[in-house]
């Protein structure tokens, strides 16, 4: 089962929790066990898995990006003013996948599903969820 889950961003960089919708469609595909992959279209957004209980990690992940990867010092900037951007979304990667098991995601309770904004605000951000069974 493939299924497309659209956001919009609202800020330039940001992490944008989409487990909740993740989790729809790993119980709409009625896959038991398996594997569903997480994959962010476009080459400045990532996916990341990462703590849900403190805010403040996703901030710090911002912060620590912005650092060892600075805004309007690539030979991209050249072109459009994202180089940065595009190295993030390199860095951090554009896909996860976690297991499905016995209907539910393999997830920690502190681990969420993240899509990550290096290039906003956009209108439309598509990923792709992609289900499979083991069996």
């Amino acid at each position: 089962m493939r299924q497309i889950i659209e956001i919009k961003t609202d800020s330039r960089e940001t992490l944008v929790d989409i487990t909740r919708e993740v989790k729809s469609i790993v119980a709409a595909s009625d896959v038991e066990n398996g594997l569903v992959s997480v994959y962010a279209q476009g080459a400045t957004g990532a996916i990341m898995i990462q703590e849900n209980w403190d805010e403040s990690v996703q901030t710090d992940v911002i912060h620590l990006l912005r650092q060892i990867i600075p805004q309007g010092v690539w030979e991209h900037d050249k072109q459009d003013g994202n180089g940065d951007s595009h190295l993030k979304a390199g860095l951090v990667g554009p896909s996860e996948t976690i297991p499905v098991i016995n209907r539910e995601l393999g997830l920690s309770q502190w681990q969420n599903i993240f899509f990550c904004e290096f290039d906003g605000p956009r209108r439309k951000r598509n990923i792709v969820c992609t289900v499979i069974t083991d069996s």
